[in-house]
C-alpha cells in the first residue's frame, strides 16, 4: 500500500446485534437496531421476572410474613432480577461498542497485512453467523430448562420454608409464586446469562482466528505489547457481566448466612473460584497473541541490537577513539541519536509477550468482588468495618 492510497474500510462488526432475541426486540420495538431503548428492555424484563413474583406474593400472603423467607427480604431474587439481570443487559450496549472498535483497530492500525485481510474478514464473517443462529438460541434456551433447572433445584434452591415453596419432607413443595419463580423467572434469566457465555465463546474463537494471521507487529510500539495493547482494556467491555455475576453470588451467599446460619468464610473458595474463572474466561482468549508477540520481540531484540553495535562502533570511532577532529562535541545530534536509540532498545527489551498488563487484571477482579463486599456486613459489625477503611485511607 503505498502512501497516498487510503486504508481499508473495517469491517462493520458487533458480537451482540444479532439473533432470534435480538430481532424479536426490535420487532417489538424494545430495542434500536443499534440498542436503543435499554430503559424500556430493562422495564419489561422486571415485570416478566420480578413483578409477577411481587403480586403472586401479595395474594398468597407471602410477601412480608407466612414463611421463614417472605418475598420482602429474599436478597437473592431482588439481586437477581433488579440489579443482576439489568447490568446482563446493560453490558450489551457497552459490549457492542467496545468490540466493535477493538476489530476496528486490527485495520486502522495496519495490523493486519494486505494479504491476509481475506482472512481477516471471512473470520468476522463466520463469527456473525454463529451469532445469528437459531439453533444455538434454541439449544441455550433447552438448557435453561434442562440442566439450569436442575441446579436450581438441587444447588440453588434453599431447603428451608420460602415465599416460593414450602418443605415436605426431603421435597419442596413449589407455592403459586414459586410456579412462575421457578418455570418463567428463573429459566429466563439463566438464558440471558447463558447467551453471554455463548458470546464470550464466539469472540474467544474470534480472537483465536486472528491470533493465527500473519500480523504487523511492532516492537517499539509505546504500549510495551507490539501495538496489541488495545486487546488488554477491550477486557472492560465485560465489566457489566462480571459484576452481574458478583452480585448473583452475593445474594445466593447472603441468603445462605441468614437463613441457614452458614458462614462467610465457608464460602471463600466459592469465591475465589468464581474470580479467578472470570479472569481467565476474559484474559484467557488473549494468550493466543503469545506466540506472535515473542516472534515480535525475539526480532525486534536481533534487529535493533544489531543496529546499536553498528551505531555504537561508528559512535566510538568517531568520538572516543580519536577520528573526528574537526567537529565540536558540544552541540552534535550524534549524542542524542545514541540516547534515543537506547530507548528504543530499551522499549524493545521491555515489550511484554502478552497484550495486557497487571492493572487489567485488578479491574476484573475488583469487578467482580465489590458486589461480594457488603457480605463482610456478616463477619465485621459496621462501624467496625468503617473504622478500618478509614484508617487504611488515611
Amino acid at each position: 500500500m503505498t502512501r497516498t492510497e487510503a486504508p481499508p474500510a473495517a469491517p462493520d462488526f458487533s458480537l451482540v446485534l444479532g439473533g432470534p432475541l435480538y430481532q424479536m426486540f426490535v420487532r417489538s420495538h424494545l430495542s434500536g437496531t443499534t440498542l436503543e431503548l435499554l430503559r424500556r428492555r430493562v422495564l419489561v424484563f422486571a415485570a416478566i421476572t420480578w413483578l409477577p413474583l411481587l403480586l403472586l406474593s401479595a395474594v398468597t400472603g407471602a410477601l412480608y410474613q407466612g414463611s421463614r423467607l417472605p418475598f420482602l427480604i429474599d436478597f437473592e431474587t431482588h439481586v437477581r432480577f433488579l440489579v443482576a439481570l439489568p447490568l446482563l443487559i446493560y453490558g450489551e450496549l457497552i459490549v457492542h461498542t467496545r468490540l466493535r472498535g477493538v476489530v476496528e483497530s486490527f485495520i486502522t492500525r495496519s495490523i493486519v497485512i494486505p494479504e491476509e485481510l481475506s482472512k481477516f474478514r471471512a473470520a468476522i464473517a463466520s463469527s456473525m453467523k454463529l451469532r445469528n443462529s437459531v439453533i444455538v438460541e434454541i439449544g441455550l434456551l433447552i438448557l435453561a430448562y434442562s440442566l439450569g433447572h436442575w441446579i436450581w433445584r438441587n444447588e440453588l434452591a434453599l431447603g428451608t420454608a420460602t415465599w416460593y415453596a414450602a418443605t415436605e419432607g426431603a421435597n419442596l413443595a413449589v407455592t403459586l409464586p414459586g410456579y412462575w419463580y421457578e418455570f418463567v423467572s428463573i429459566p429466563l434469566a439463566q438464558f440471558i446469562l447463558l447467551r453471554w457465555y455463548f458470546r464470550i465463546i464466539n469472540w474467544t474463537w474470534l480472537l483465536w482466528r486472528f491470533s493465527r494471521l500473519k500480523l504487523k507487529l511492532r516492537p517499539t510500539h509505546p504500549d510495551r505489547a507490539g501495538g496489541l495493547g488495545f486487546l488488554g482494556r477491550s477486557t472492560y467491555a465485560f465489566v457489566p457481566i462480571l459484576f452481574a455475576q458478583g452480585a448473583l453470588l452475593s445474594g445466593v451467599i447472603a441468603n445462605r448466612i441468614l437463613y441457614q446460619g452458614a458462614s462467610l468464610l465457608s464460602f471463600k473458595m466459592t469465591i475465589a473460584t468464581l474470580v479467578g474463572f472470570l479472569v481467565v474466561v476474559n484474559l484467557g482468549p488473549l494468550l493466543f497473541f503469545i506466540p506472535a508477540l515473542a516472534q515480535a520481540k525475539r526480532r525486534g531484540l536481533s534487529e535493533y541490537g544489531a543496529l546499536a553495535a553498528t551505531y555504537s562502533e561508528d559512535f566510538d570511532n568517531k568520538w572516543v577513539k580519536g577520528g573526528n577532529k574537526d567537529e565540536a562535541l558540544l552541540g552534535t545530534s550524534d549524542i542524542q541519536s545514541l540516547a534515543d536509540l537506547g530507548n528504543s532498545y530499551a522499549v524493545v527489551r521491555e515489550m511484554q509477550v502478552v497484550p495486557f498488563n497487571r492493572n487489567d487484571v485488578i479491574l476484573l477482579v475488583v469487578a467482580t468482588v465489590i458486589p461480594l463486599l457488603p457480605l463482610l456486613l456478616t463477619v465485621i459489625p459496621l462501624d467496625a468495618l468503617l473504622k478500618h477503611i478509614v484508617t487504611a485511607i488515611l
